[in-house]
């Protein structure tokens, strides 16, 4: 079958469309997706902006339209940080279904790193042992740990490079004291969740999954995307420290100019790398592999695994993966029992 997920995120809206049906991997078909920003959107009261609102209805509108063209049967549309955490986040998402007739659930930050953990897991396999991963949004930072599908121990930390950026970076280039600041905080703020997962032990694998390491890692000379999914990238600590102050140094037009880093994510990725980099450090992890699967993913295989569950008539499997129940798509997204 044909399935979409519509994933409004802090620095984008995403339909990312497959053909998939239980026991086989997702076969990506299409992939629409529109930046706004929503994380760099909020008024002083921390609310989504009334522009920013008109356009988020005016994306998803346009995002079920293509979703129908495509020949979709069922959407799982969810939300993220930008939303989760907007002073005005009921008033959105209640006028997104008004308008648009999309019921978008709103995925806490455990449930964001235990669906990232669960696609991570399915890509690289029992073999890949003890897995620490780590994913920078644009709202947040999502750290998991585990060895089945679901992590042992998930965070989920408002570090996100747009957060961060529209905060604390407003200068271009940024002045050298609020780079120093910033990276203060962002440690300090990781620091606080280490001693959690350091009594769970040694990761065998560490993966990094996201746009923003995927960009950091090109810069540091990974493999282009057109090479393909299956080609292994990895970042290193030792580079990425390198990289970091001459990232502070370039303006985000300059920035854009590196390998793999585009116009719209260019301004955003010294926060991402300075979050990389602490995260890297304290967790005492010397090298990341860059895992292609990430969020939307585990959206899609959580969905297949309920279908094989109802199929086989034995019940709903493991964590469930979503707050909410029909989300007027016809798709239901169970709570998560904890």
């Amino acid at each position: 079958m044909r399935l979409g997920v519509l994933d409004v995120g802090s620095n984008t809206v995403h339909l990312l469309v497959v053909d998939a049906h239980p026991g086989a991997r997702p076969l990506p078909a299409y992939s629409h997706k529109a930046e706004l920003r929503l994380a760099e959107l909020l008024d002083e009261q921390g609310a989504i902006s009334g522009a920013g609102v008109d356009r988020l209805v005016s994306t998803v509108a346009d995002a079920m339209r293509v979703a129908e063209d495509k020949g979709v049967e069922d959407v799982l549309p969810f939300a993220t940080s930008a939303v989760r955490e907007a002073a005005n986040g009921e008033a959105v998402l209640a006028r997104v279904q008004q308008e648009t007739g999309v019921a978008l659930t709103v995925l806490s930050g455990e449930d964001e790193s235990r669906l990232t953990f669960l696609a991570v897991r399915r890509w690289f396999g029992w073999s890949a042992g003890r897995l620490l991963v780590l994913d920078i949004g644009g709202g947040s930072l999502e750290i998991g740990f585990g060895m089945d599908e679901y992590p042992d121990a998930a965070v989920s930390l408002p570090l996100g490079a747009g957060r961060l950026t529209s905060g604390w970076l407003r200068d271009d280039p940024p002045a050298a004291a609020d780079v120093r600041t910033l990276r203060r905080h962002v440690r300090a703020e990781i620091a606080r969740t280490v001693a959690e997962f350091a009594r769970l032990g040694r990761p065998d694998l560490a993966v990094g999954t996201s746009k923003t390491f995927r960009q950091l890692a090109r810069i540091a000379g990974a493999a282009r995307s057109a090479e393909g999914l299956y080609v292994q990238r990895t970042l290193r600590r030792s580079s990425l420290e390198e990289w970091v102050p001459r990232l502070a140094a370039m303006s985000a037009s300059k920035r854009a100019e590196l390998p793999g880093v585009s116009a719209g994510r260019a301004r955003q990725l010294l926060a991402g790398a300075l979050v990389a980099e602490g995260a890297m450090d304290l967790f005492g992890v010397s090298e990341l592999e860059m895992c292609p699967w990430a969020l939307r993913e585990g959206v899609i295989l959580r969905k297949l695994d309920v279908m094989a569950a109802d199929t086989a008539g034995g019940g709903e499997p493991g964590p469930p993966a979503t707050r909410g129940a029909d989300d007027g798509t016809g798709v239901t997204l169970a709570p998560w029992r904890g």
